[in-house]
This record gives C-alpha cells, structure tokens and sequence, in this order.
C-alpha cells in the first residue's frame, strides 16, 4: 500500500478533499494508495478532527517546542517516516521547510499554492493578484524545492478575476478549484 501523509496547519480542507476523493475514487482498490496520517504544527488546527472521524491516524508536533527549524524538521520526518510514506503532501502547512527535510522527501513532497506560480510566490497572493490588476488567479500543484513555490509545476487551474473581488471572495472561487486539483494531481502521481 502506497502510505500518503498530509501536513495541515489549519482547517485541512484541501486535506478534506484529498481524503473524501481518495474514498469517493476507491483509491486502495485503484491505486493501491490511502491516507496514512495526518500530522499538524498546531493542536487546534481543525483538519485534525476530520482526519481522526475518518479513522486517519494523527499527530501534533509543536514548533514552538523545538530549539531550531532543524531539530523541528527532524522531528518531523521521523514521525512521516514512521508511516514509510510514497508520498508527502503539503496541505496548507504553513511552515518553511529546510533544505535537509526537502531533500529528505525529495521527489515525494507535493504542495498547492493559491496563485499561478511563478507569479505570487510567497504569501497575501490574492491582495497580490488584485493590486497587480491581474485578470486571472488560481492555484498551482508543484514539487516541492529548497526555493520556496518553485517545484516543478503538476496542476494549476485559473479562475477571473471579477469586477468588486476582495481577497476573500477571490480566496474562496480559487479554494473550490484547489478542492479538484490537488486530488486529481495527487492521484496522477500514485498511478
């Protein structure tokens, strides 16, 4: 069985999504692939309750409590590790990774970022998108590199830009397309 384990921050929708495609699509029977764990920096983060409802091994590592990035990220990998992961999937897990840990997963580790990289790397990329004048955003797939948000790109997906959008209304048309895309791309990776 192909292990897939998701790092979350917060309310895991794009998790969610992934979990609910993996049932929805019979991804052990098609793929041979399921989600193993889900693991979190934050014991509030909300993706964790929908995770544990659906049977989904969890785990919160605080990293707060580790002394430097390294010692967080080694601690992080030996928790991933012990669920032999073929895939490692970023699911708004907002931490920067050290080059060690990307290395580590190298070739394994999958993000989504809310823009169409390479523009609006980084973060605030919806006010980014608006005062830029763009006319289309939308979210990106991508391998994960040392250079934060320019992985190879797996997936994107456009939405416009419309008369009046603030960040939030943007925010919330390109979510529904990360929705679609992550699992569709996460499941082309398994295949």
């Amino acid at each position: 069985m192909k292990n897939i384990v998701i790092l979350i921050s917060g309310g895991g929708s794009n998790m969610a999504a992934i979990v609910k495609a993996a049932q929805r699509e019979h991804w052990a029977d098609k793929l041979g692939a399921r989600v193993a764990a889900v693991i979190s920096n934050k014991a509030s983060a909300g993706g964790l309750r929908f995770a544990q409802e659906q049977g989904i091994a969890t785990a919160v590592l605080d990293h707060k409590a580790y002394p430097s990035r390294e010692a967080f990220d080694a601690e992080l990998a030996a928790t991933i590790d012990a669920h032999q992961p073929a895939l490692v999937v970023l699911a708004g897990f907002m931490r920067i990774l050290t080059p060690g840990f990307v290395a580590h997963y190298e070739g394994r580790l999958v993000n989504i970022h809310p823009s169409l990289l390479p523009a609006f790397a980084g973060l605030h990329t919806h006010q980014r998108a608006l005062e830029a004048g763009c006319w289309f955003a939308g979210a990106t797939v991508h391998r994960v590199t040392a250079e934060l948000d320019h992985g190879p790109i797996l997936a994107q997906a456009a939405v416009p830009v419309l008369p009046g959008d603030t960040p939030d209304t943007l925010a919330a048309r390109v979510l529904t397309q990360e929705h679609r895309i992550y699992p569709e791309a996460i499941a082309r990776l398994l295949a």
